[in-house]
């Protein structure tokens, strides 16, 4: 269990972004620090969600070296929440990306594959992010970066099952489109009129690629884990929509009520309703634990959602700043909830283990490409 090292500073960079989080929507909170609403984002999407993404990449990887990737980011994550000076923490975090840039050579040279490509893509604009917001850039114009990190690297895992199941019809298109969200992101500092109606383009595009050749539009009319699965990623894919549309029609937003609904749009509906989508199949495989699909897993994924359609389409559109509150509240409910669901499965699934079943059956069908590849 010593990946589990590699877990704890990601869940304790989770459960500070959700204090910050109620502290920005100006709500009591358990802890109260000037730095927690301003590294809010960044903790979350660096100190939580690409911690996560580097510690499976390192399983996929299969070398000591390559744990160093979420050893650095998580290391990142805990000096932002320490006193110690703010560039200690953003110097970490720029590490953590790099190293995870270099976590994706040796696996293409393994595989040859255009999905690892893609994440190598995604990782590039990570680092970049990083680096932008060690130079001093806002964190406002660091998201498109950060965005189209999460977007790229979760759409190279799912273009691996959608080429399986679809026969890679128009998978080489991915790629370039991915080229074009990091293009974008540059032009989003040079000519943002151009930049972001470029990235919302391709946000567009992406997503209904995936939309229509993923798996998951056959798997949503089976049952068990697989039908939950599938339900989470296209609520996935309208959220991403969401996002892309705004960028497409009404360019920057680095305050606001759009610039609420964009990162959300793609942190919440996109990355976090991933992360529930991918937590049964992906946790076994990197910490060896069985979680066996359960229905309950549907609670939190309906308040998410919920928890979005008030936040975004009360709060945001019509401007009611009790909607903004009590849909953020739904939100952060729903990933404690889910945090304490699996801890529970997990807990129970040890107690009572199921003699000659590994993880990865325990969990159902749809590998991920980590599953592929980890030992």
């Amino acid at each position: 269990m010593r990946r589990v090292v590699f877990v704890l500073p990601a869940g304790l960079a989770l459960l500070a972004g959700l204090d910050a989080a109620l502290l920005l929507l100006g709500l009591p909170a358990p802890l109260t620090t000037e730095r927690l609403p301003q590294i809010h984002g960044v903790l979350l999407v660096l100190g939580f969600v690409g911690t996560v993404i580097a510690l499976e990449r390192a399983v996929a990887l299969r070398t000591r070296w390559g744990f160093a990737a979420p050893g650095l980011l998580g290391a990142g994550a805990l000096a932002l929440l320490s006193p110690a000076p703010l560039a200690v923490g953003q110097v970490l975090l720029v590490a953590g990306c790099g190293a995870l840039c270099l976590v994706y050579v040796p696996l293409w040279r393994r595989q040859h594959d255009d999905a690892v490509l893609v994440q190598l893509v995604g990782a590039l604009l990570a680092t970049g992010g990083a680096l932008l917001w060690l130079g001093g850039v806002g964190v406002a114009d660091v998201l498109p970066w950060l965005a189209c990190f999460v977007v790229t690297t979760i759409a190279g895992e799912r273009l691996e099952l959608a080429r399986i199941a679809f026969l890679g019809r128009g998978a080489g298109l991915i790629l370039w489109v991915c080229w074009a969200l990091a293009v974008g992101c540059v032009a989003t500092l040079l000519w943002p009129a151009a930049g972001y109606a470029l990235l919302g383009a391709a946000v567009l595009v992406l997503c209904g690629w995936l939309a229509v050749h993923d798996v998951a539009r056959r798997t949503v009319r089976s049952t068990g884990l697989a039908r939950y699965m599938a339900a989470c990623l296209l609520a996935a894919y309208a959220w991403l929509a969401v996002a892309g549309a705004i960028w497409l029609l009404a360019g920057r937003q680095v305050t606001g009520p759009g610039y609420d609904a964009v990162i959300h749009a793609v942190f919440l509906g996109f990355t976090i309703s991933m992360i529930m989508a991918h937590a049964p199949v992906i946790l076994p495989a990197v910490l060896r634990v069985r979680l066996p699909y359960t229905p309950l897993m549907y609670g939190p994924a309906v308040l998410l959602h919920l928890g979005l359609l008030v936040r975004l389409g009360l709060g945001d559109a019509r401007d009611l700043p009790v909607a903004h509150q009590v849909g953020g509240v739904l939100n952060v409910v729903a990933l404690l909830a889910f945090v304490v669901l699996m801890l529970g499965v997990g807990i129970r699934a040890r107690l009572a283990p199921a003699p000659g079943t590994r993880p990865r059956d325990a969990v159902g069908p749809a590998p991920s490409l980590l599953e592929e590849t980890a030992p």
